[in-house]
């Protein structure tokens, strides 16, 4: 099959499906990591044969979209905080948001002597292995529940050539923590069941459900025993750092409040909603 003549199916069954721009960048993306052809490189060769083991894959790829299952799931990668990271259903997907958090956590940490972070709930290994990347004067760990997760999280570090430890644990069972540190940061649970609603369909059908979502009646249970774990396991003038949800910006900085940390600091992401917080031992 021609690349043209592939493209025109590929926008026709997906017309009703998506918006053009965003059918537009699923067929970029795809077409450069199987055909490593840009966008300019599939209009300049119209007539580019695709091999038939390539088409396979391509015509998977638009089967797979129909269905709406993330773009990032079906090639496995994403590029996140300029770095490349392996995904699948075992994690969720890193959002730019969480970019935020990490370059706050950076600029606040760059000129720190030797520090020691832990990442709770750690996914891919995205923020953990970003700011191993980026700071060379921190030793960073990371926990999560997931063995599945964490096998995931261990191969991002090796991709990246990033020094993490980690730790599987449930944090919600965990009375102590196994050290002391200058900084933790977590991107933890919390969407409740009410908010599935507004969710898009691929999100919802497709990443793991047990890095979303918390009861209705409980939304900040993360974060409540994070912040009591942190209360006994930051060190002198440590910091803790949250990604939240948006919707619950001002119950989250009052409950870490009233676990009488300091400098409590609600912080907008880029599309103007409360998304981070920061407080100091």
């Amino acid at each position: 099959m021609l690349i043209k003549e592939f493209k025109t199916q590929f926008f026709t069954e997906l017309s009703e499906l998506y918006p053009q721009t965003e059918i537009q960048s699923f067929f970029n993306i795809i077409i450069e990591y199987k055909l490593n052809l840009t966008r300019i490189d599939v209009a300049l060769q119209p007539d580019f044969e695709i091999k038939s083991v390539d088409l396979n894959f391509l015509k998977n790829a638009l089967s797979e979209l129909s269905k709406f299952t993330p773009i990032q799931y079906i090639i496995g990668e994403t590029e996140f905080f300029g770095l490349k990271f392996k995904v699948n259903k075992n994690v969720l997907i890193p959002r730019p948001e969480t970019e935020e958090l990490i370059q706050s956590i950076i600029e606040d940490s760059k000129n720190l002597g030797e520090i020691k972070i832990l990442d709770i709930g750690t996914g891919t290994g995205c923020i953990a292995i970003s700011l191993a990347k980026n700071l060379p004067n921190a030793t960073i760990f990371a926990l999560d529940i997931s063995s599945e997760a964490l096998k995931t999280a261990k191969e991002n570090a090796l991709l990246n050539n990033a020094s993490v430890k980690f730790i599987e644990a449930d944090i919600l069972n965990l009375d102590e923590l196994p050290s002391t540190y200058s900084i933790i940061v977590s991107n933890p649970p919390y969407v409740r069941e009410l908010e599935k609603q507004h969710m898009q369909k691929n999100v919802l059908d497709n990443e793991p459900h047990l890095a979303l979502f918390v009861e209705d009646d409980n939304p900040l249970l993360f974060y409540n025993k994070i912040g009591d774990l942190a209360k006994k396991h930051l060190s002198s003038k440590g910091n803790l750092y949250f990604e939240i949800n948006q919707y619950l910006g001002k119950e989250t900085a009052e409950l870490i409040s009233e676990k009488d940390f300091k400098n409590v600091q609600l912080k907008k992401d880029m599309f103007g909603e409360d998304r981070m917080l920061k407080a100091s031992i």
